[in-house]
């Protein structure tokens, strides 16, 4: 568990400078990332924060760990279907927002799923 703790916090720091980046950077780091959908770079941003709560939480065995870890899955749902929606509808995207968005979404599951099945302490 405090792999998986540790691996959010981490995460999330990246997660936020990353988005940083995306949003405040100078025109050519922004160019760069190429057709962002900006409601996808925004939710990202922001839940790079929690990301990091989430994982202080887990670390410390807070039960409050177990709810973020399960908005941050349920979170990056909505926001996947959102997205989705965006794509099906031709919007411009890039697909590694496909694979970052799986990946968010399969590691806050995988954490939740792993924290509500460990024995209460």
């Amino acid at each position: 568990m405090k792999a998986l703790s540790a691996f959010g916090v981490v995460f999330g720091a990246l997660t936020v400078v990353s988005g940083w980046q995306g949003l405040f950077g100078d025109a050519a780091t922004r160019m760069a990332l190429g057709n962002t959908v900006g409601y996808v770079l925004w939710f990202n941003f922001v839940a790079g924060f929690v990301y990091v709560a989430a994982g202080l939480g887990l670390w410390h065995g807070a039960r409050w760990g177990l709810w973020l870890s399960t908005a941050l899955a349920v979170g990056t749902a909505l926001l996947a279907a959102a997205f989705g929606v965006h794509v099906l509808r031709g919007g411009a995207f890039e697909m590694r927002t496909v694979g970052a968005l799986t990946l968010r979404f399969g590691f806050w599951t995988v954490v939740a799923a792993v924290v509500l099945r460990r024995p209460s302490q």
